[in-house]
């Protein structure tokens, strides 16, 4: 019986060895939860420091797209609102990860909730993926958008190099076709100034016999009263007689100049400058002068000249030969012009 008590008493009082392995049991789990937390906090520094590579880089290319979107001013204004967008974006996934360092700070001694925390830390790191390769791929479609942008303004400028190239032939063209209307000019005009000088000599010839009727420059004149009586815008019998020369002479010309020529014969009338009574049929010299040149007109077509070639003018008393009022002046500004030009 004593020795039943004896070995009772002693198992009772042995509680030691199952005490020093519940605490070693506890300190391995504990060690165990500490190596976890060192690990997650190893990889979580791993991945905070390579996206923040991730972020350099975003931002380095930002700052390239920056430059070249300054040079794309036609779409400015969109690009700038997507760069825009990713900087927010950025700035966002900046505090964030700022945030996520400081909740690691300060979960430093917090190692029973090591282990949600880092899977907390895990999904966040993996939503800051996917922003980083959404923002990627926005950059990759701004490049896409620059390139597209590059070719137009290549194309444009082709075309406008085209057509600047196109512009300079024509206007080597329109240069050769005015010279060479400019050399067709002066050959007309040089045929024109032969035929006058034709017309001229033959109406010398036909009127040589008349001191009264002169060559001026490059105009035949007949004195007034050699047409008309005074104050008359009718052609007395001797001037039909003169015009009836002159028409000849005008359609034997008519015959020699070729048709590509549009030439005419001017008839200018001219008075002196005494004005009239104003109780007659004209009131004043400018209807005498253009009545006298439309009788002679009148006259030249009635003798078979054609009318498109014949013009009348009336110039009054406002261009005259002679300066003064002696009656020798007056004379010689009452007179009837012919002059051969071109229309």
């Amino acid at each position: 019986m004593a020795g039943l008590r004896a070995r009772r008493r002693n198992q009772g009082t042995d509680y030691w060895p199952g005490f020093v392995d519940a605490m070693a049991t506890l300190l391995l789990v504990i060690i165990f939860l500490l190596s976890i937390f060192m690990l997650a906090q190893f990889f979580l520094s791993q991945q905070i420091s390579g996206r923040d590579a991730v972020l350099n880089r975003l931002n380095a290319q930002i700052s390239e797209l920056t430059e070249l979107l300054a040079l794309e001013r036609a779409s400015s204004s969109e690009l700038e609102d997507t760069i825009t967008g990713l900087r927010s974006s950025l700035d966002d996934a900046t505090g964030e990860r700022d945030r996520l360092l400081g909740l690691l700070e300060s979960s430093s001694g917090e190692a029973d909730a090591a282990g949600g925390r880092a899977a907390r830390f895990e999904t966040m790191l993996d939503e800051e993926k996917q922003v980083s390769q959404r923002a990627l791929a926005q950059v990759e479609l701004l490049n896409q958008q620059i390139a597209a942008l590059r070719r137009q303004i290549a194309a444009a400028n082709a075309a406008l190099e085209a057509a600047e190239a196109k512009e300079t032939e024509s206007q080597a063209k329109i240069a050769s076709l005015g010279r060479r209307l400019n050399a067709a000019l002066v050959q007309r005009v040089q045929e024109l100034s032969r035929y006058r000088s034709d017309f001229f000599g033959r109406l010398r010839e036909i009127l040589s016999q008349r001191s009264d009727i002169q060559v001026v420059g490059d105009r035949f004149v007949f004195q007034s009263e050699v047409l008309f009586d005074s104050g008359s815008e009718q052609i007395n019998a001797e001037g039909r007689e003169e015009l009836d020369k002159l028409a000849e002479a005008i359609n034997q010309l008519s015959l020699q100049i070729p048709d590509e020529i549009n030439w005419v014969l001017r008839i200018d009338g001219h008075t002196d400058a005494r004005p009239l009574s104003g109780t007659g049929r004209f009131q004043n010299n400018w209807e005498l002068s253009a009545a006298r040149a439309i009788s002679v007109v009148r006259y030249l077509i009635g003798q078979g000249v054609d009318p498109s070639r014949l013009v009348a003018a009336g110039f009054g008393e406002f261009q005259p030969l002679e300066e003064g009022e002696t009656p020798e002046a007056y004379a010689k500004n009452r007179r009837i012009e012919l002059k051969l030009t071109e229309r």
